[in-house]
């Protein structure tokens, strides 16, 4: 079966037709004095990245060469030696992404997995990685099998247990209070997992038409999942319900859907598609998302975002990250960061320092095709 999410296929890399419906939301009319450097290359994997994340001093990097490495991003200021870098070889499959909570690291996997890995932190800025569990767990597994209702069609004459992803594990995302684990794949379904136990509370099947690439859990417990069938879904657990159920489906793209993420308090919804625009959905007055414009200026897919303070950073096909800000429903872009030699694959951001009163700094770390790691700092203007 055929998916939008393979990088290896050339024509689902080239870009779509752009979103012609769709309000631009692109304001030339506030120009601001921005400055950017490329701190440090990190030569961090002989495969491309595919998940980066932030998480207390680290930064933690996954790849398709199944090595999940991690650096003390403090030393990134530094000129003087490389930082140490701590590796994992985590497993058969490619990682495809990647969560942080505690102590604990959750990664996504090409074939069909998700491990869990305790994190030790030892001296001198070095990490030690135990595996404490493959999701899903023994336990589960054989608690289900024995029950013939958990069992599930997958194909045409093959079933299994309703606790396992059948196909590539996607993204993964953790609740705000890190309880619940989220899983996105391209077999279409969500799971959801309990962190404490790694059991595997809920799937729900079917979820997309096709495969599921981004997920991104709010605050209030929203959960919104991004598919190459060109839709977004929010889902929710309603009070005193066991289960989660769609309450909102956005259709605004004309391709399938690669990345998703959400404003500081949730109310704002970036989706980037390979239709080369980044549509911004607001929650309207009754709580349902409403698609307010878009961000144009890549010229070809849109492969990740990631959201920092009131930057938005867009990372694409056309081998550039681009920073956006937007003021009063109007978005500007800041900057253009050029350097990798082939396409952005995963971005993460942080706020560096906010000391003067005139000018806050950004760190934006990309990872692309060209199985660099770049460390960025973006100087902004304070409104």
């Amino acid at each position: 079966m055929e998916h939008s999410r393979s990088f290896n296929d050339s024509n689902r890399l080239s870009s779509q037709r752009s979103l012609a419906s769709v309000p631009s939301l692109n304001s030339h009319s506030h120009v601001l004095t921005t400055s950017h450097t490329c701190l440090t290359t990190l030569k961090a994997h002989t495969s491309y990245t595919s998940s980066l994340t932030l998480a207390g001093k680290f930064l933690y990097a996954a790849s398709s060469d199944r090595e999940i490495r991690s650096w003390n991003h403090a030393h990134f200021h530094s000129q003087q030696q490389p930082p140490t870098t701590n590796t994992v070889a985590a497993g058969k499959g490619a990682v495809k992404s990647v969560a942080v909570h505690s102590d604990k690291l959750f990664s996504a996997h090409q074939d069909h997995k998700i491990r869990v890995w305790k994190i030790t932190n030892l001296e001198r800025d070095q990490q030690k990685y135990t595996r404490l569990a493959t999701l899903p767990t023994l336990g589960d597994r054989v608690s289900k099998i024995l029950v013939p209702k958990n069992h599930v069609q997958i194909r045409r004459h093959k079933k299994c247990t309703w606790v396992h992803h059948v196909d590539a594990v996607s993204s993964l995302a953790l609740s705000h209070d890190g309880t619940l684990l989220y899983s996105v794949s391209w077999d279409r379904t969500i799971k959801v997992w309990r962190t404490k136990d790694f059991a595997c509370l809920e799937s729900v099947r079917n979820a997309h038409d096709d495969a599921i690439n981004a997920v991104a859990v709010s605050c209030d417990g929203h959960v919104y999942t991004g598919s190459a069938d060109k839709r977004i879904k929010v889902w929710k657990r309603e009070s005193g319900e066991k289960k989660h159920s769609l309450v909102d489906t956005l259709e605004k793209h004309n391709s399938g859907i690669n990345a998703l993420a959400l404003g500081g308090d949730g109310s704002v919804l970036y989706s980037g598609a390979c239709d080369r625009s980044i549509l911004v959905s607001e929650k309207g007055e009754n709580g349902k998302l409403v698609v307010v414009g878009a961000l144009r200026g890549h010229t070809k897919s849109i492969l990740c975002l990631a959201v920092v303070s009131d930057l938005v950073c867009s990372g694409s096909e056309d081998k550039t990250i681009r920073i956006w800000r937007g003021v009063r429903k109007e978005y500007s872009c800041l900057a253009v960061l050029e350097g990798h030699r082939s396409p952005i694959k995963s971005l993460t951001a942080a706020v560096d320092r906010r000391d003067d009163p005139s000018e806050a700094s950004f760190l934006v770390y990309s990872g692309s095709l060209d199985c660099d790691v770049k460390v960025w700092q973006v100087f902004v203007p304070v409104l």
